[in-house]
């Protein structure tokens, strides 16, 4: 219920900009929308490829699948990505990968996301430089602060490992597997590409699933403006701690939108649109998933 509670709060607050986004959705154009909804289901393929690229051992396929699917809904009830973490070093540890192995894969598939996610986003960005005005995503004075934040994280990391030599013991049998892994992945062509073009693929399905949701309210920005403002504001909300992005996800990409030169209204009801469709839709199915996967003690 706790996602739930959070929308109802963000709805009540911002209702009459809400009102006329959902006004706005009456005159969406279903082909559109229905493509955008292919694009969606892609991502699970996606993230499937760049979950079996992260391990030597075969996955079997299916299940690999569903399981994306019902990690998308464990993903809503627990911050930053845990959810899906957890239903996934389950699936693998029932594959028969140990934790460290499994720990180590799910390091390695988040490190090519967030590598695959940057790296198309600067790729945009230096194809289309005018396709987002940075400076009104910040507020005022905010940079100085966010760059002491930044550097204090790995000041923070470093002084722990020195301090406590059981966390840097941890830390160094960590690596340790994690790089043997990594090495051992990238030695078959196969699962490398797998890894790094499931990786791009991801958040490119993603953006595109946008830019159709898009096209559908006849949003008057180009596609690649549209596909940068949502890179721009997810990477901009991986660090907020809420189940699923929700709220933070939502009030960064309609900032990112306008950025881009979209209108109000029109962008709140692509947010809309977009969200509706990526996350409430598949909530239910994929809980269900979750719940048969767990019966038939897949994770």
């Amino acid at each position: 219920m706790l996602p739930l509670l959070l929308v109802a709060v963000v709805a009540v607050r911002h209702l009459p900009v809400l009102a006329e986004g959902f006004n706005h959705l009456t005159t969406a154009r279903w082909p559109w929308l229905l493509a955008a909804a292919c694009a969606t289901c892609l991502t699970w393929v996606a993230a499937a490829c760049t979950r079996q690229g992260a391990v030597v051992e075969r996955l079997p396929r299916r299940r690999l699948v569903a399981t994306q699917f019902a990690a998308g809904a464990a993903n809503h009830l627990l911050p930053t990505g845990l959810g899906a973490s957890a239903v996934n070093l389950r699936f693998m540890s029932v594959c028969g990968l140990s934790l460290a192995r499994s720990s180590a894969a799910l390091a390695l598939y988040l490190l090519a996301e967030s590598v695959g996610r940057v790296a198309l986003l600067g790729a945009l960005l230096i194809a289309f430089p005018d396709a987002l005005r940075l400076g009104t995503l910040l507020p005022q004075g905010a940079v100085g602060p966010l760059l002491i934040a930044v550097g204090a994280v790995p000041v923070v990391a470093a002084g722990v490992l020195v301090l406590v030599p059981r966390a840097r013991g941890a830390v160094e049998s960590f690596l340790r597997t994690a790089l043997g892994e990594a090495r051992a992945v990238h030695a078959r062509p196969a699962r490398a590409l797998a890894l790094w073009g499931g990786a791009l693929a991801f958040p490119a399905l993603q953006a595109t699933a946008l830019v159709l949701v898009g096209r559908a309210l006849a949003l008057p920005v180009p596609a690649a403006h549209m596909a940068v403002a949502y890179l721009a504001a997810t990477v901009a909300v991986a660090l907020v701690p809420t189940p699923g992005g929700i709220g933070s996800v939502e009030a960064a990409l309609m900032v990112a939108l306008v950025a881009a030169g979209d209108p109000a209204a029109v962008a709140t009801a692509v947010v809309l649109a977009f969200r509706l469709l990526t996350v409430w839709l598949p909530l239910l199915p994929g809980a269900l998933t979750l719940a048969a996967l767990v019966r038939m003690r897949v994770i």
